[in-house]
């Protein structure tokens, strides 16, 4: 509590140095990523905040693994000096059940959740409770190829097909994705699960589930990896090398994130008029994709000296003026569904509505504490796509799920 001195007092006070006990003001770490622009957004909430804080922006490596790893070494030692963090949206399990994270409060939480996509804000919430504020989002699109296709497909089947045709015809016809062993495997894998209504695990986070519709997911990675349109290199694919491939010319099809559109304004201006954007291909025609969703969250620290002061400024740093920074300077999807009615957001994201629309019909990862060994463990199991056995491998992943959810939750 600050403590107040009058007269000779605080004359002493001051004289031994004790002046900065004196009614100071909290300073707020934030911790995040590598975010362009964001210093101005954290100015502007400076601003608001008057005097009653201030927020410091520390950067945490660039690198996911890297900042989870920071993270996780600061919150186990119970470091105070962490008051508000960005967070992968994979990481409010595990911290909220080790209980480095605080509940959002009454009041805060009613106005993260007026106005937020509903996927998005339920990437926040663990056990029925609020226990981040939605900063960003993300979604995967199909991108291709105008000058070589009229209208693009609208399910896997087509599209394989439609590069097996621009094979034949000795036309760019590669069909990218991400089938290396990594996260991006696990992102594909839970698309595809999640689009033919399967699951992996249970929703209370408990159970492995992989069930039939997991099996025809995986059917359908199988035809993709070993597809004759589909890139060679498949199998080490992640998502920069199909946008480089996208971006020499060699590809027709891409499922990536929305990066590839500036990547490649900037990268190849000649190709760049024809790069356009549709739907995330769809298992089966009368279904809409389920695209997992992406994004960061915001949590305040357990250990935070000031969580009071930290849940307003998180109230700033996500609402529509900030938000609205950060989709049009930086490109990055809002997590408020108004800010997409934006014009600016309109002439810097082209693709918006398509990104709205996937959003809205998204899905989220496994929701569990041991979710970076639950993730290994689907892409390790589904090294080589291209030649397994749905049914063979759906049984050993549902085994090794259960093993990976009955760990401890917080990994190294």
């Amino acid at each position: 509590m600050p403590v107040r001195l009058t007269g000779l007092a605080l004359v002493a006070c001051l004289l031994s140095a004790c002046a900065a006990e004196v009614d100071p003001v909290p300073t707020l770490a934030i911790y995040k990523y590598p975010q362009e622009h964001f210093q101005s957004v954290v100015d502007n909430c400076n601003k608001r905040a008057a005097g009653r804080y201030k927020l410091v922006y520390r950067k945490l490596p660039r690198e996911a693994d890297g900042q989870r790893e920071q993270l996780v070494r600061r919150l186990a030692a119970e470091d105070a000096d962490i008051d508000i963090m960005g967070l992968d949206v994979t990481w409010v399990a595990e911290m909220a059940e080790a209980r480095w994270i605080r509940e959002v409060p009454p009041g805060v939480r009613e106005e993260v959740e007026r106005g937020t996509l509903a996927i998005p804000l339920e990437t926040a919430r663990w056990k029925g409770k609020l226990y981040g504020a939605p900063d960003n989002t993300n979604v995967q699109l199909l991108w291709y190829r105008s000058d070589l296709v009229a209208e693009p497909p609208t399910t896997w089947t087509e599209l394989l097909a439609a590069g097996a045709e621009l094979k034949r015809q000795g036309k760019p016809h590669y069909v990218e994705a991400q089938g290396k062993s990594y996260e991006g495997l696990t992102v594909l894998v839970n698309t595809l699960v999640n689009s033919a209504n399967g699951s992996l695990v249970s929703a209370d986070g408990q159970r492995s589930t992989v069930d039939s519709g997991a099996v025809a997911a995986l059917r359908q990675l199988k035809e993709i990896a070993s597809a004759p349109a589909t890139n060679p290199a498949f199998a080490s694919s992640a998502e920069d090398d199909g946008r480089r491939a996208m971006q020499a010319g060699r590809s027709a099809f891409m499922v990536n994130w929305p990066f590839v559109y500036q990547s490649m304004r900037s990268e190849n201006p000649g190709l760049f008029p024809h790069l356009a954007w549709a739907p995330y291909p769809r298992i089966s025609a009368d279904t809409p994709a389920k695209v997992t969703a992406g994004g960061i969250d915001y949590a305040v620290s357990s250990f935070s000296r000031y969580p009071a002061e930290s849940f307003d400024a998180v109230l700033c740093l996500r609402n529509k003026e900030n938000q609205r920074i950060g989709a049009i300077e930086g490109g990055v999807p809002p997590t408020l569904e108004s800010v997409y009615d934006d014009p600016g957001f309109a002439e810097a994201v082209p693709m918006k509505d398509a990104i709205l629309d996937t959003l809205r019909t998204s899905s989220v990862r496994p929701k569990v504490p041991s979710y970076q060994t639950v993730s290994s463990t689907i892409s390790s199991l589904l090294a080589d796509p291209a030649s397994l056995d749905p049914a063979a491998v759906a049984a050993e992943l549902r085994t090794a799920v259960q093993d990976a959810l009955d760990s401890k939750g917080v990994i190294p």
